[in-house]
């Protein structure tokens, strides 16, 4: 498959926050001296009055966040998904999650595509992270069009705290500039009938183009944007893997505590599913560039056809 335009979520979430500050006053943006980065330096440079840099003190950023929801404001506190939601983690569970307080945090440079930067930075846990702590919603935005549009929700949502997931390379745009996102909905982007691959974030993607190739040989994939880890959307996946009896899931992430879990969690108390989880497997990642260290492990478009065609071939011999 070819795709035509390639962005980073990380700066779809930058220049969206430049058109809230102006639409709403209320709008605050922190971060933790990672400005160019995680691209808030282009509301610091439009709304300089309500950008904070807080320096490298990622705990301190998350109370002065909880503050200034708790004041009236809407702040957005930015900085990697390994400081955010490793070094910061009591501090968002403290003072964030647990009194249920409205702070979007919008974490960039998550999972192995972070890349050169290595193990250290490659934070692949952050999705189980959040998704544990009660009143947090887990969202991974699949492209730079639905990055903007979280990013949209999240300003308007006052019913409790928002983890933002968001890549630092550039990935395909696969959906139409008027998509609309709805929490807690996951999207069939394309219908099949032999498997189901509920995806989410880069690798939506890849799951697409996993499709395709797949379709010359006969196999019909069904691809679903699951954007919403928590809340999940239950009955579409369910319905998914009802008409399929198979599922592979496709996460940048461990496929412990992510969105592989939180999958056959639902199933197994609903409709006990085989399901082939694809992702990192109890491992740390390594210095590389993007594709290379996702080809290396399994999470590009060809990780995901070997991974469907063992499955379909697994349950043949089941059979």
């Amino acid at each position: 498959m070819t795709f035509d335009r390639f962005e980073e979520t990380r700066t779809a979430y930058g220049k969206t926050l430049v058109s809230l500050g102006s639409e709403d006053d209320r709008i605050v943006v922190l971060t933790a001296d990672l400005a160019g980065s995680t691209k808030t330096g282009l509301f610091a440079e439009a709304h300089p009055d309500r950008f904070f840099n807080i320096g490298v003190a990622e705990a301190d950023m998350m109370g002065i966040a909880a503050g200034l929801a708790m004041g009236g404001y809407r702040p957005f506190a930015s900085t990697f998904a390994m400081f955010a939601t490793g070094k910061a983690w009591e501090q968002v569970r403290q003072v964030i999650a647990y009194p249920k307080i409205p702070v979007r945090i919008a974490a960039t440079h998550a999972g192995l595509t972070v890349g050169e930067d290595g193990a250290s930075h490659q934070m692949l846990e952050d999705i189980s992270n959040m998704r544990v702590l009660p009143n947090m919603t887990v969202i991974v935005p699949a492209d730079a069009v639905e990055a903007a549009a979280v990013t949209r929700f999240a300003a308007a949502y006052d019913d409790g705290p928002v983890y933002v997931r968001l890549a630092r390379a550039k990935f395909p745009v696969i959906l139409d500039e008027d998509y609309q996102f709805e929490l807690g909905r996951a999207h069939v982007l394309e219908e099949g009938s032999d498997i189901s691959v509920f995806a989410c974030g880069v690798l939506v993607s890849s799951a697409l183009a996993a499709r395709e190739a797949l379709s010359n040989d006969g196999i019909s994939v069904e691809v679903v944007n699951v954007s919403t880890i928590k809340p999940l959307d239950g009955e579409t996946l369910v319905r998914s893997a009802e008409k399929t009896g198979l599922v592979i899931t496709a996460e940048e992430h461990q496929i412990n505590g992510g969105l592989g879990s939180a999958v056959c969690e639902l199933l197994s108390e609903n409709v006990p599913t085989r399901v082939v989880r694809v992702g990192m497997h109890d491992r740390f990642g390594q210095s590389g560039s993007a594709d290379a260290l996702l080809a290396y492990y399994g999470l590009d478009t060809n990780g995901i056809i070997a991974a469907i065609r063992e499955a379909l071939e697994g349950q043949r011999t089941s059979a």
